[in-house]
């Protein structure tokens, strides 16, 4: 369990704590908009009301004492820069700033952050990926290169074993697990038998994945 101190509880701040407490861990929200503290408190452990921008705010606030700490502060760059300061300033173990532009990221990393999310970005480029390909149903970036596909099982593969399909060779890409309705099979062996009924998941880079879904 970690305990996170999330700054802005926008929907990308809510979003996160929701998820996180669902995980089971302990979250602190801070944001200077009163309605959006209440409106998120059944996603949070505990939250406060207050400008993080303000030095002695992030003091009273014990940074040093969270695992995590996240500015995720979306409509405001430089009230995001001033507080990813503060928290490395006062001693914050680790920062995940959020910007929208490269120029942005590079700011943050610059001013304290360890880590940065381009979240409408990260959206946009899934979004093309699944929606430009009538066979990819979820996509998931590893590297600027590699990510992790959601496909269906081709008509020619039904029938015949993972072994049979040679599928490293044929096409430079890996399955890494089988769907089966609600089960997961991961590292499918060399003897499984395609039915026609599975999604699979493939690890590749994009141009050979690419190639490998339009079938």
């Amino acid at each position: 369990m970690k305990s996170v101190l999330m700054i802005g509880m926008g929907r990308f701040g809510r979003h996160m704590s929701e998820k996180l407490l669902e995980l089971g861990h302990e979250v602190m929200a801070v944001d200077m908009d009163e309605n959006r503290i209440i409106q998120s408190r059944q996603f949070v452990t505990n939250s406060e009301i207050g400008d993080a921008s303000h030095e002695d705010f992030i003091k009273h606030l014990g940074v040093e004492n969270y695992d995590l700490c996240v500015v995720s502060i979306g409509d405001n760059f430089q009230n995001s820069l001033i507080i990813t300061s503060l928290l490395r300033e006062q001693g914050a173990k680790f920062i995940v700033s959020r910007a929208s532009r490269d120029i942005q990221a590079k700011l943050l990393l610059r001013n304290g952050a360890n880590e940065v999310i381009y979240p409408e970005k990260e959206q946009a480029i899934t979004a093309a990926v699944r929606f430009g390909s009538d066979n990819v149903f979820g996509y998931i970036p590893l590297t600027e290169d590699i990510a992790i596909y959601e496909t269906p099982v081709p008509a020619a593969w039904i029938g015949k074993t993972l072994a049979e399909l040679n599928i490293r060779k044929k096409f430079d890409i890996n399955v890494v697990a089988i769907k089966l309705g609600d089960r997961i099979i991961s590292t499918p062996g060399a003897e499984y038998v395609f039915t026609g009924t599975e999604v699979i998941f493939i690890i590749g880079t994009e141009e050979k994945v690419q190639t490998f879904t339009k079938f």
